[in-house]
Formats: C-alpha cells, structure tokens, sequence
C-alpha cells in the first residue's frame, strides 16, 4: 500500500513550520522498506488533492490553530474535521480539502480512502521566523514518533 507523509505549512512564518519539521523527522527515520513518500508543501484544496493521487494512505501534519495548550497534538481523521478548519487544508481562492478530494473521485481520480491529520496547536502562525516557539519545537519529536508509528501499523497489516 502506497501512503505518502504531507508535513504542510510555511518554514519561515514561526510554529507554521511545523508540519515541515516533523515531516523532515519522519523522513530522517523512516526505514527504506516503509513504501512511504515524505513531502513538505504549502499548498490547500485542490493543489494539495493533486498531489494525493494514486496513494491508499495519507497523513497530513500541520499547525492547528486551537484554544489547547501549545504543542499538543491532536490525531484525526480528515472526514472528523470541519471543510473551513486545519490552515492548510483549505483556501479563500480554493475549495476545503474535503471537497476537493470528493471532486477528485467523481472525475475518477485514484485518492486515499484514508486520510489522517496530525496537529500541532499553537497560535503563533504569522510571526516571521524560522524557528518555533519552545512549547511546539518540543512536540516535533513525539509527532514524529505518532506518525512513524502509523506508518509500522500500515506496513504490519500489509504483511
């Protein structure tokens, strides 16, 4: 089973970065027979959709803009969020990521049944920096491990 490994969000705008940092964790770890592709993209909607094509599984790491305590993590499925939340699934010049993924199937493209997102809360998400702020860069780490630990429960089911 393909799965691909999306860390979202913008490097250099503070804690938005973070799905960059764990993605490049995962990537670091992630052992050769895992059958996975690790990306880092800014893009929503219909332009992130693309790039999902033709994988079974996805997971999507970004910054949540949430009233938790900084730098916790939240595991959800796609489906269990609202089209409008998770910053980059999502764009005032596009369609819900949601949507796009429907509009997708309907012209026939082969997209993940399975779509997880893992998010990292904070609020600081316009501040340009490229570092995160204490509370997130601590979870890069532990986000990293959940994901790395999906993906060994994708590669024990196949076998």
């Amino acid at each position: 089973m393909k799965t691909i490994v999306i860390g979202l969000g913008n490097p250099i705008l503070g804690d938005d970065g973070v799905g960059w940092k764990v993605a490049g964790e995962v990537r670091d770890q992630l052992p050769p027979d895992s059958h996975a592709d690790v990306e880092c993209l800014s893009l929503g909607g219909i332009s992130l959709m693309e790039h999902l094509i033709g994988y079974e599984h996805a997971i999507l790491i970004d910054a949540f803009a949430l009233d938790e305590p900084t730098g916790s993590i939240l595991i959800l499925k796609l489906d269990d969020l609202p089209n409008y939340s998770a910053f980059h699934t999502t764009s005032t010049h596009d369609t819900s990521l949601q949507k796009a993924i429907e509009m997708g199937r309907s012209l026939g493209a082969q997209l993940p049944g399975d779509v997880t997102v893992v998010g990292i809360a904070t609020k600081r998400v316009y501040d340009f920096s490229e570092e995160l702020s204490p509370p997130v860069a601590d979870a890069v780490p532990l986000a990293a491990k959940f994901v790395l630990d999906m993906l060994g429960e994708k590669m024990k089911s196949e076998n």
